[in-house]
């Protein structure tokens, strides 16, 4: 079950309870009337609301990060603190709409409530990871670096799977712990079955002339899962393993279709979001133009810089002027670095903000841009970057983006080292690109930009 999936769950489990606490002190409140269902249909946009917030504040407090490793006692604090959260949010938008109020008592009650159920539910639902009936015990086919490479994802990524062992075959190398070596290619069945395994991971550096066929058969059709390391690799970090990836992978893999239907419900989700953007930062605008102007008199308010978007075509992308308008006289074009010294004093505080990318809103708008994709790259780093890093061109397959997945999931690029390491979550997210994708993507957005976190 990939994290995706469980994070569903979790989310649903949420709704459903928040729901049903709504409703159940609405119809205690309510004098257990005898046309409940009137009662809570009249009620379904203030209950819909209600679950909505807690949904929010749950997943800004990070409820639904790390589950495989909290306590009970932080599930409690975050769960205490969404409920902290969502009174804040509901009372400022009780005073804006009124017709969605709950009385004080109802929503006392139905915070309770909620707040109760949602740390039951989660404390169970991490209790349940721990059970033998959950946990999925994992054989790795192999003992060379790629197998020691899924071992370590294993031992330090949260999810659900335990290492039952490696299996060693014919001229793979040993670079796992001998004793966590459970078997050889021969009788491979025989060993996932002893190991009680679930799944096992093809991770051979060599697949010619030692690749037990038959065997690795013979587990697929006993109801034994087999997937290979790339697959795997993508199913619990949430990025791909670009290193042990062939072209064929791509061509026979799931995903990685960009269909006219995506491509059009991606437009229709840009253009309004970006008009709404637009419209809501418009009073800002002319101030934080001022403010920049103030202490640049001499220097345009407006960044104007080439990058390579879809298709690898260059265009202009829009943003306020932040650095000295000499940043990159006699150096060329360079990575910006944690506490640049080129950025100016109210720079610092735009790119904390991300203030200085608004302008990009109308790169949206004109169709350059989308709200969620990779990051535009500059030509200069884009040729550099191709000649080293494997199928850094397919990240151009889509528009790029304001925000995207290498933007929540990593911290800001600026080797090459960075660049291969973002390539990882920008190709997972053109092979899974989802309207949930892309609704996740700028719920963390929000999230990053309110917690200052990543901006240089």
């Amino acid at each position: 079950m990939s994290a995706r999936l469980l994070m569903v769950m979790l989310l649903s489990g949420d709704a459903l309870l928040s729901v049903l606490s709504a409703s159940a002190v609405l119809y205690v409140d309510a004098g257990k009337p005898a046309d409940a269902e009137n009662l809570l249909a009249s009620n379904a946009a203030k209950v819909s609301f209600f679950m909505l917030v807690l949904l929010f504040s749950s997943f800004f407090v990070e409820l639904y990060s790390h589950e495989g490793n909290t306590t009970r006692r932080e599930v409690f604090i975050r769960v205490f603190i969404s409920l902290v959260l969502s009174v804040f949010i509901l009372s400022s938008f009780y005073y804006l709409m009124p017709f969605l109020r709950f009385d004080r008592g109802v929503l006392a009650a139905s915070l309770g409530l909620s707040g109760l159920l949602l740390f039951l539910w989660h404390a169970g639902y991490k209790a349940c990871l721990t059970l033998t009936g959950f946990v999925r015990r994992v054989i790795i086919l192999g003992t060379g670096p790629l197998a020691k490479q899924i071992g370590g994802i294993l031992a330090t990524t949260n999810h659900h799977y335990v290492l039952a062992g490696y299996i060693n075959c014919p001229r793979e190398p040993l670079f796992v712990p001998p004793h966590t070596v459970v078997g050889d290619g021969k009788g491979l069945i025989e060993t996932a079955k002893r190991e009680k395994a679930h799944k096992i991971v093809i991770s051979l550096s060599e697949r010619r002339g030692v690749f037990p066929l038959r065997d690795v058969l013979a587990c697929k059709l006993s109801g034994i899962d087999v997937v290979d390391a790339p697959s795997f690799y993508e199913q619990i970090t949430g990025k791909l393993l670009i290193e042990n990836i062939t072209p064929s992978w791509f061509i026979f893999s799931d995903g990685f279709r960009l269909t006219a239907f995506k491509r059009l419900y991606k437009r229709a989700f840009d253009i309004p979001l970006s008009l709404i953007g637009l419209g809501l930062a418009f009073p800002v605008l002319p101030v934080l133009a001022l403010i920049i102007k103030m202490e640049s008199p001499s220097s345009p308010v407006l960044f104007r810089q080439l990058r390579v978007g879809q298709g690898e075509r260059n265009f202009v992308l829009y943003k306020f002027r932040t650095m000295r308008q000499d940043a990159e006289s006699g150096t060329g074009a360079v990575w910006a670095q944690k506490n640049d010294p080129r950025v100016t004093a109210v720079g610092r505080f735009m790119r904390k903000y991300r203030f200085d990318e608004l302008p990009q809103l109308y790169n949206v708008l004109r169709g350059d841009m989308s709200f969620v994709g990779p990051r535009p790259e500059r030509p200069e780093f884009v040729e550099k970057l191709k000649r080293v890093i494997p199928y850094y061109s397919e990240r151009h397959t889509v528009k790029p983006g304001i925000t995207g997945w290498a933007q929540i999931k990593y911290s800001y690029g600026a080797s090459v080292e960075d660049a291969i390491e973002k390539l990882r979550y920008d190709l997972f997210y053109i092979k899974n690109i989802s309207l949930f994708l892309d609704l996740l993507i700028i719920l963390e957005t929000v999230k990053v930009v309110l917690l200052k976190r990543g901006g240089r």
